[in-house]
């Protein structure tokens, strides 16, 4: 078993085209020899944003803190801490951080998929 804190974690911007003020901890991975299941942690600065994109799997996010807008085919959907949001695979979606403090969240996406190095 493992137990630390999420800032012990190092943070790295999200290189992918397309994404502005974002930064990705990888909580647990491929370091960890997780075999199922990795868990990332994003923070966004205000103004930030992901990258609009899809892939060919699901994730699941556990909004920490601040609000933000979730843009996906079906429209945007404003967000705040405490909600989950479930994305389907291959659905274009991005997170922007519409707020005055940084949006924190935690996303799970399955072994060995990561899409934001």
């Amino acid at each position: 078993m493992k137990v630390e804190k999420i800032e012990s974690h190092t943070q790295n911007p999200v290189k992918m085209d397309g994404a502005s003020g974002a930064k990705m901890r990888m909580l647990i991975g491929p370091a960890e020899n997780a075999r199922n299941f990795h868990m990332r942690h994003f923070e966004v600065e205000p103004g930030g944003y992901t990258p609009k994109h899809h892939h060919d799997y699901e994730h699941e996010i556990v909004v920490l803190r601040g609000a933000g807008v979730a843009h996906s085919p079906q429209g945007e959907r404003k967000f705040s801490a405490g909600d989950v949001i479930w994305v389907p695979a291959n659905e274009e979606h991005q997170f922007r951080n519409e707020g005055s403090t940084p949006l924190e969240f935690i996303c799970l996406i399955p072994a060995p998929q990561d899409c934001a190095k």
